[in-house]
């Protein structure tokens, strides 16, 4: 199967075979093009046709893969929490979303496309991507990509922090996965 895919204007070709229901996705089912991205480069192509979306951040891979149903319909280079600041591995929910957000924590930082994922201050959202851990523990990705990813998901939509690579392997989440720990805001 072919999709076509954006990445930073330019259009690509991306192969990939949908893996069966809850098979682990491993490096081989992904095109050369989704593993040998540059920082702040996202590939991008969604129908809105095939299934509910999920997400996997991968840590060693520095690398967020955005799933429809099975089916890999983005992937973005991140920059997650560097030492002293790791990102929480683990299986959350979106709990809250703001197209505009300044951070609480840092100096009132803009976090443009937050998608929240704990309540003590850790996001998905569009900031600085070199390619490897720079943040206080969020994960950030490419704008363009963070306003797509946006748009596609909603709170709830369930987000895997893991720290396999690609190569290992991993089950996209579903959203029985992402049951909120403290399902009340603050």
């Amino acid at each position: 199967m072919k999709h076509w895919l954006i990445m930073a204007g330019a259009a690509v070709t991306l192969a990939i075979a949908p893996a069966p229901a809850f098979a682990a996705v491993a490096a081989d089912a992904l095109a050369p093009e989704v593993t040998t991205l540059a920082p702040n480069r996202f590939l991008w192509n969604d129908d809105a046709t095939l299934g509910p979306v999920s997400i996997v951040i991968s840590i060693p891979d520095q690398k967020a893969y955005v799933y429809r149903g099975e089916i890999l319909i983005g992937a973005s280079t991140v920059s997650t929490g560097k030492d002293g600041k790791d990102t929480p591995l683990g299986t959350f929910p979106i709990l809250q979303k703001s197209q505009v957000h300044k951070s609480n924590l840092y100096d009132s930082a803009p976090m443009p496309f937050m998608q929240r994922l704990t309540w003590d201050g850790v996001a998905i959202h569009a900031g600085m991507n070199p390619g490897f851990p720079a943040s206080h523990g969020c994960i950030r990705v490419p704008t363009a990509f963070a306003r797509n990813l946006f748009g596609v998901t909603s709170k709830g939509t369930p987000v895997l922090v893991t720290d396999a690579s690609a190569a290992e392997g991993w089950v996209p989440p579903t959203a029985a996965d992402a049951a909120p720990l403290d399902p009340i805001a603050p």
